[in-house]
């Protein structure tokens, strides 16, 4: 089913942004699939120490190590050795789907998070756009003040059911060939 996601491990994304100087710049950084190991799991507290404690991972990584798990779903960017930027993505079937009509399989999209040394530089950005080019359509819970960056990826909100979403805001993304 995920065949796709199994054959980008690595995904190069350049992107312009503006330098101190106010020049043009390109950066290049890589998104890759997280190892579930303990270098992971130092890796991950840093997250926890600055980020909000829903959003920590660490007992999903911890759970996947003693699982042994062999298909991580942790994706990240480093930067000089140091996990700068991570997220999370599941594969939901369409048997559990309950946002989508008609009803299909869909990555899940979890615990984005950016340290704060890192953020504004495009790296939410560049881990979204790497899990929309496993083209699958895509479920994320908008927190905070996230949802104009969720619009512009080309997220749209999903009418909210109160039973179904318990005070998330569900938003979705369909790739162009399955609309």
């Amino acid at each position: 089913m995920y065949d796709k996601q199994r054959e980008y491990t690595k995904f190069c994304f350049a992107f312009v942004y503006n330098n101190e100087e106010g020049k043009g710049g390109e950066l290049m950084f890589d998104v890759v699939r997280l190892q579930i190991n303990y270098h992971t799991l130092e890796q991950f507290k840093r997250f926890t120490e600055n980020g909000l404690e829903e959003l920590s991972m660490l007992d999903e990584l911890h759970e996947n190590m003693v699982e042994n798990q062999v298909d991580s779903p942790f994706y990240g960017i480093y930067e000089d050795g140091t996990l700068v930027a991570r997220m999370s993505l599941y594969p939901i079937n369409a048997k559990y789907d309950r946002y989508f009509d008609p009803p299909r399989d869909y990555l899940e999209l979890w615990k984005l998070e950016v340290l704060p040394g890192s953020k504004g530089r495009g790296l939410g950005t560049q881990l979204v756009t790497y899990a929309k080019s496993l083209g699958h359509a895509i479920k994320v819970n908008v927190r905070g003040q996230s949802h104009p960056f969720f619009l512009q990826l080309g997220f749209t909100p999903v009418k909210y059911d109160a039973q179904r979403d318990r005070g998330e805001n569900p938003y979705v993304w369909i790739p162009n060939d399955e609309r």
